[in-house]
């Protein structure tokens, strides 16, 4: 039986304003775990994405089992679907993504491919995958797939109710203590950001630069921990 989602309102407010102000790279400065696989990209570039994971393992090309996904899917949702290592069938195309968004959901995941992509970046809602596909699923029901447990997804494992953050570098799963725990020295980086590079753009020795870059990351590093 699907279990109820909860919307990305049930998570922090401050947190979430937080989220939408840091560069997501960034948060690479301070995290190591939680970063899916190079391979899973943005298909539908310049858009950011911020939700929480409701999650689906697709053990065979089945079509159905998506549609009582979206069925399922609340405001601030992304759906995540683990193929199960089924890179030929893909399970997300323009109808798929135009209901998540009718939905009101942050945006699609797919541990496989995608399928309309020129469609896909006309409705705009992010959606990221592993390449295309014409090939599709189909509509068989056999009964095998399984809504809201723990999927892998780039490499990653992924709980229900997970925080999913991503943007055309890649894509970020983390609980929101995680976040919680970097996010200020996140900001305080990006915000330092313009200082360093204009020092660089002006002229100044990189060594001078990037010493005293290196002594601040240092710093927070030590101060998280």
């Amino acid at each position: 039986m699907m279990q109820e989602a909860q919307t990305i309102e049930r998570f922090s407010p401050a947190l979430l304003d937080q989220l939408r102000q840091v560069s997501f790279p960034t948060l690479g400065h301070f995290l190591e775990e939680g970063f899916a696989h190079y391979g899973m990209r943005a298909l539908v570039p310049n858009e950011r994405m911020i939700g929480r994971a409701v999650t689906l393992e697709l053990c065979s090309p089945d079509a159905l089992p998506v549609n009582r996904a979206l069925a399922h899917l609340t405001p601030g949702d992304v759906l995540v679907i683990d193929m199960k290592g089924n890179h030929t069938h893909a399970p997300v195309g323009a109808v798929t993504v135009t209901a998540a968004l009718s939905a009101g959901a942050a945006g699609v995941v797919v541990d496989g491919v995608a399928t309309d992509v020129l469609e896909l970046r006309r409705i705009g809602l992010p959606v990221f995958a592993r390449g295309t596909s014409a090939l599709t699923t189909k509509r068989r029901d056999t009964g095998k797939s399984r809504f809201g447990t723990p999927v892998q997804c780039g490499g990653v494992t992924v709980e229900p109710g997970t925080l999913v953050l991503g943007d055309d570098n890649g894509l970020l799963f983390a609980d929101p203590a995680t976040l919680l725990a970097v996010i200020d020295a996140a900001l305080a980086s990006d915000r330092a950001e313009p200082a360093l590079l204009a020092r660089l753009n002006a002229g100044e020795p990189v060594a001078n630069v990037l010493r005293g870059n290196a002594s601040s990351s240092i710093r927070h590093a030590n101060e998280e921990h």
